[in-house]
């Protein structure tokens, strides 16, 4: 027969079982997540890398030298402008060196917006200069978008019975005033955050950015637990993060065509 003594140890050897259980989890769970942007990385350099080929003569590593580092990632950028002008079709070309977003059509810019702050990921920042250029000399192409705003402006107009009785009824574009925010997913894995730049003068731009972005968070927070629970290590999405004004945000988002093209210039 069990003791009181036993009985009460009984309650706490559990908890501490679960607390242990608990513990070991998160410890995977972070070892998970911190394989993701190792392996993202390993993959691209393998798809990307210079490759030397002892057979063939004057065959030099030139990754380390810097003016050729710099001339690669201005053709990187060419390149994806010359595939996306090549579509005749509207796209976004993003400079970072001349903080500017453009919309373009057939290499000609059709609108540019400043850039008031970017953010990008370790992985394209810190990366591998040879590597990232290869990868973004491609133009990547929008999946999808999750947008605070819709893509077209909701238009009701009542039919009158007749010609004399004709008053337009509009209910006026609701994006002139709510916050422009917007997450396009690409298909290369990469994340592009357009927010508008917050006005100071109404905090609840900066209430609605946040919470906007916590729901696209937790969504992205669930697509890892599933990853980790069948014990596969989660996909890294590297991400661009970019401020721009409201009215500038607003017409980026709804001239882009479904599966619109982006090129990065950083």
């Amino acid at each position: 027969m069990a003791t009181d003594t036993d009985k009460k140890k009984q309650p706490g050897i559990a908890i501490l079982i679960v607390e242990i259980l608990i513990l070991a989890f998160l410890v995977y769970y972070t070892i998970m997540a911190m394989l993701a942007p190792v392996i993202k990385r390993d993959a691209l350099e393998t798809e990307f890398g210079f490759i030397q080929d002892d057979k063939k003569e004057n065959n030099r590593d030139f990754t380390t030298d810097s003016a050729y580092l710099s001339l690669l990632k201005q053709k990187s950028y060419l390149e994806s402008r010359v595939i996306m002008a090549n579509t005749d079709s509207i796209y976004l070309t993003i400079s970072l060196p001349d903080s500017t977003v453009n919309l373009e059509i057939s290499g000609v810019s059709v609108h540019t917006a400043p850039i008031k702050h970017y953010e990008l990921s370790r992985i394209i920042k810190k990366g591998n200069e040879y590597v990232i250029s290869s990868f973004l000399s491609r133009p990547f192409t929008i999946q999808k978008d999750y947008s605070s705003i819709p893509k077209e402006p909701l238009m009701i107009k009542m039919a009158p019975k007749d010609t004399s009785e004709y008053q337009p009824d509009i209910i006026p574009d609701t994006a002139d005033f709510e916050p422009v925010n917007y997450i396009m997913e690409m298909d290369n894995g990469i994340r592009l955050f357009i927010y508008q730049d917050e006005n100071k003068l109404n905090p609840g731009d900066h209430f609605h950015r946040i919470t906007f972005d916590f729901r696209y968070r937790l969504a992205a927070f669930i697509e890892t637990l599933r990853s980790v629970l069948v014990f596969k290590v989660p996909d890294y999405h590297p991400y661009i993060k970019i401020r721009l004004p409201r009215s500038d945000a607003k017409i980026i988002y709804r001239a882009m065509p479904k599966n619109g093209q982006v090129a990065l210039f950083r």
